[in-house]
């Protein structure tokens, strides 16, 4: 008999950063920031904050104009820690 408690059988959902839809994080691409440059981590070896873009063409489209919001978050982020 199966253990009703067991987390066997779950999946991770996580959200495309472009369009916002959730889907299963192994259908999904994950990347991360390192020193303001973009890293794709596809097999999932890094241990850090990481962000996933699903594989529709008007994402990956899309995805360069999202990169660039970004960078100028973390810019002002950093510079706002550099004050205190």
């Amino acid at each position: 008999m199966p253990n009703k408690n067991s987390r066997a059988q779950h999946q991770a959902i996580r959200t495309c950063v472009v369009c916002r839809q959730r889907y299963a994080q192994d259908e999904l691409m994950s990347f991360f920031f390192l020193d303001g440059k973009l890293v794709v981590d596809l097999g999932r070896y890094y241990q850090t904050r990481k962000r996933y873009l699903c594989s529709a063409t008007e994402c990956l489209n899309a995805f360069p104009n999202y990169r660039r919001k970004l960078a100028k978050k973390t810019v002002s982020s950093a510079r706002k820690g550099e004050l205190q």
